[in-house]
């Protein structure tokens, strides 16, 4: 009987040897001008997309939702470096609960200056979630993660209508 467990462990021993294991999943990048272009046919704005974001950006979600206040919302989502996250959400006629949703109920932290436009810095420090808030005619834009101020400034700034 131990000379038959002996063979039994050193065949399980030898199965974990030459079995290969994943270490991490990654799944592959999702296309956000095409599902601008889909979203597009949804909401009624022009989705904006960024333009030229260095390569450490990886873009993981695309979608279009039925936010908070039953605003519909287009969202796109980055992990940068593989560390932090960034998105951009942006929504038409958006009352202020789609606001404090999209921003984890933060408090103003400020202003920034992207390519000539002022963003309303959010804050939010027991989660770590950072934002900027533009409005331009009917449409909110919200640029909101873990991403630094600055990193979400880089998002900002690429943001371009779909199309």
């Amino acid at each position: 009987m131990v000379l038959s467990l002996g063979v039994v462990l050193a065949i399980v021993v030898a199965l974990l040897l030459l079995v290969p294991r994943v270490n991490s999943v990654t799944q592959p990048p999702v296309d956000v001008a095409n599902g601008a272009r889909a979203a597009a046919e949804q909401v009624s704005f022009t989705p904006s997309v960024p333009v030229g974001l260095p390569r450490d950006w990886r873009p993981t979600s695309v979608r279009t939702t039925v936010a908070t206040a039953a605003v519909l919302t287009w969202h796109a989502g980055y992990v940068i470096d593989g560390q932090q996250y960034a998105a951009v959400e942006q929504g038409k006629n958006a009352p202020a609960d789609w606001l404090r949703a999209q921003t984890n109920r933060g408090r103003p932290d400020g202003t920034s200056v992207i390519n000539g436009v002022v963003w309303q810095r959010i804050l939010r420090t027991d989660k770590v979630q950072n934002s900027l808030v533009h409005t331009r005619g009917a449409v909110t834009t919200v640029v909101t993660g873990t991403a630094s101020y600055d990193q979400l400034a880089v998002l900002a700034a690429a943001l371009r209508p779909a199309g």
